[in-house]
């Protein structure tokens, strides 16, 4: 322990150890303060000063350690020095003893607690970051809450001292107008819980609901504020309307026709949006088709001399809108359709916070969601216009084979349409500004995506800034920065995946002023309300992750928030998102990898198991990869989970299962997988866990109790 910290908590403990010692409990007992009221109160008329530096200094010290007798002295104060000068000595002292309280904790504690707690505080930090003040009024309006506990408690928490201070002070003057105004009836009290009856406690408990209220009263008046320029209509012809057929807006609707409300579902595109059209499943098929003809080339690794695979890379680009076609269905207008939802084909427009204008009809509504999504974003880098240039937009138009393919950026778009397209033939060379590609994942994890990439043939430039785009004798050129130097590097077509921009103009939001933010984003609270209270945001549109399956998480949100918010509203809830990137091999990852750790300042271990140990692995072929997985010092806890192999995107439900649900490696080293399987993986590393955590002097007993039994 620090030497500091160590001082302090000796003189504390010595404190506490003399106030027992001299049986000072005794003194702070209403009986003893009954049977020597008179005399007090005869010491101090004949000294008021020294008897309030006393009493003050007494009431300090007493409230500072967590003392037993806080409220025996409140009444002697009153007994004492009568209600106005009892209550502003109690009132002083009462909060300075609380903010020492307050400081010894978070001085002797804080750090130790949030370190090894950190990750499960995070909730918890962060609404006292953004309503501590209401939250400590509330306990300390309400007295069933003990007063020592709070002060303890909140010296754990990131709060602001002087609002510890100022809030205490407020919040605690209810009660010590009743324990100083009872003090002054002393003669009549039998005990201090005399003075708590339960017509009092009640009243406590509404003074106690008074930030709360007072916090929907602040919320309704903003609300107000942001609707007062428009009127609000009679009556309205549908419960929502949702601006946007893509993941978010289709389950959005969903869950609003599922409760039987009237709503419509705007889509001015294609429904099913990005992740149908041009992102998760045309990139998949195109990355399955890819694969087997890697796998064909790598036969003799299975036992045959060779597979000669045929292919004609239009056939390929026609099977990748097959399969898009295919999946259609499932998010067709037909479909949405049948399960009660209106959807309209055309251009939405915002009029205002109560309707939505469509092919020239007005909807009336009492709210909105925008589900608009995000579309490829593209620098301004220098002459790139004057290049056809493809996205994940328009990559899935091509039917011929680039032979030089130049790629922007190295995050995952990038690096799975790369490897896709190296192994149908092109030269691809990556150009990627940061040091590495994937800049998310821990270098060992980005280490074996980019040595396959390497023996895939990949050319990778990281570190490179993209700078301008020419054209010198008839050859495409970019011309990248690396170390001060000039590189030219040429191609016949880019492709630029360096991120998406979200979709927020064109539609009324400008008009609204809704507020965005910095990225671009649609600004929402933790209920997924925009700046104007009638509008709700989900998706890429709203970030912060722009995955599929979080934007159908968020839609519901969204969905219950807008139609019941009136009732109860349920925060988003973004503690267990998992995600992968699915390259060869794929990279799966839940909850904090080390990088984070270390940002976050959260101690960690890590165990990993590596792929080429496992038996399923080595019959499949499959043995590059690897588990690896945080854990709190000592603790089966899973802080965050990576799996980097073939699959890996379906192995790291189980860690995304224990996470969120609270199991830890142990229950995962104790649940049956089936052998032979990837899924063991998981089991194994598990078994790497708590091998590192034998305990090393009971096995040693072990031993010695087994050569006994021996003789």
């Amino acid at each position: 322990m620090n030497p500091r910290k160590l001082i302090v908590l000796l003189i504390v403990a010595l404190l506490v150890f003399a106030f027992f010692l001299f049986d000072l409990d005794k003194v702070l007992t209403l009986d003893y303060l009954k049977s020597q009221r008179d005399g007090i109160i005869s010491w101090k008329d004949s000294h008021p000063l020294l008897a309030t530096v006393v009493f003050f200094i007494v009431y300090v010290a007493v409230t500072a350690l967590s003392l037993p007798g806080a409220a025996v002295m409140t009444l002697a104060i009153g007994a004492v020095f009568g209600l106005l000068w009892g209550l502003v000595l109690v009132s002083f002292a009462s909060t300075i003893g609380a903010t020492l309280a307050f400081l010894i904790a978070r001085f002797l504690l804080k750090d130790t607690v949030q370190n090894r707690y950190g990750d499960r505080l995070k909730a918890i930090n962060e609404g006292m970051r953004k309503d501590g003040a209401f939250y400590l009024f509330t306990l300390r309006l309400v007295p069933i809450f003990p007063f020592f506990v709070i002060n303890l408690l909140m010296g754990l928490t990131p709060i602001r001292t002087w609002t510890f201070y100022w809030v205490s002070q407020v919040g605690m003057l209810a009660g010590t107008v009743v324990y100083v105004n009872a003090g002054t009836q002393l003669a009549t009290l039998d005990s201090a819980s005399g003075i708590l009856s339960p017509a009092l406690i009640g009243s406590f408990v509404l003074l106690g609901l008074f930030p709360l209220l007072a916090k929907k009263l602040v919320t309704l008046l903003k609300q107000r504020k942001a609707l007062k320029d428009w009127e609000r209509p009679d009556a309205f012809d549908q419960n929502l309307v949702v601006i946007g057929g893509g993941s978010a807006g289709l389950v959005s609707a969903y869950i609003a026709a599922a409760v039987k409300s009237q709503v419509t579902l705007i889509e001015k595109h294609k429904m099913g949006g990005d992740c149908l059209n041009t992102g998760c499943v045309p990139s998949k098929a195109l990355i399955r088709s890819a694969r087997i003809l890697s796998q064909s080339r790598r036969a003799q690794e299975w036992g045959f001399d060779a597979i000669d695979v045929k292919y004609n890379f239009s056939n390929i680009m026609e099977r990748v809108q097959r399969v898009v076609k295919e999946v259609e269905p499932h998010d067709s207008v037909e479909r949405y359709t049948g399960l009660g939802v209106e959807v309209i084909e055309g251009e939405a427009r915002i009029t205002s916070p109560y309707s939505v204008e469509v092919n020239g009809i007005e909807i009336r509504t009492p709210h909105i969601i925008v589900a608009t999504g995000a579309g490829p974003f593209v620098p301004p880098i220098t002459g790139i216009d004057q290049f056809d240039y493809l996205t994940s937009d328009n990559l899935w138009q091509l039917r011929e084979l680039p032979e030089r393919l130049l790629v922007l950026g190295g995050g995952p778009i990038g690096c799975e349409l790369s490897q896709a397209f190296a192994r149908f033939g092109s030269r691809v060379t990556i150009v990627e500004m940061m040091p590495r590609l994937m800049i998310r994942e821990d270098d060992d994890v980005v280490d074996l995506v980019t040595q396959q990439f390497k023996e895939e043939g990949i050319n990778l430039l990281v570190g490179h800034k993209a700078v301008e785009f020419v054209k010198e004798e008839g050859e495409n050129l970019l011309i990248c920065e690396h170390n001060d130097k000039q590189k030219k590097v040429p191609f016949d077509q880019v492709l630029v995946a360096v991120g998406r921009k979200p979709n927020t103009s064109g539609f009324g939001l400008e008009e609204l002023n809704v507020a965005l933010n910095p990225n671009g984003t649609i600004e929402t609270d933790e209920y997924l309300q925009t700046s104007i209270p009638t509008i709700y945001a989900c998706g890429d549109v709203a970030g912060p992750y722009q995955f599929t399956h979080t934007a159908g998480h968020q839609a519901w949100y969204a969905a219950v928030n807008s139609l019941f918010g009136i009732f109860r509203r349920f925060k988003v809830d973004y503690s267990v998102i998992p995600f992968a990137t699915f390259t060869d091999p794929e990279v799966a990852r839940v909850g904090l990898n080390e990088q984070e750790a270390n940002q976050e300042g959260i101690e960690y271990e890590v165990t990993k198991f590596d792929l080429s140990e496992l038996d399923r692995a080595i019959a499949e072929g499959e043995t590059h990869g690897m588990v690896k997985v945080l854990t709190p010092p000592g603790k089966d806890r899973v802080l965050g989970a990576t799996i980097v192999g073939e699959n890996a995107g379906e192995l790291i439900g189980e860690f995304t299962a224990a996470m969120k649900h609270g199991f830890g490696l142990n229950k995962i080293l104790g649940t049956i997988h089936i052998y032979p399987t990837l899924f063991e993986a998981n089991k194994y590393a598990a078994g790497a866990w708590k091998r590192a955590h034998k305990p090393e002097k009971v096995l040693s007993w072990v031993e010695q109790y087994h050569a006994w039994r021996r003789g």
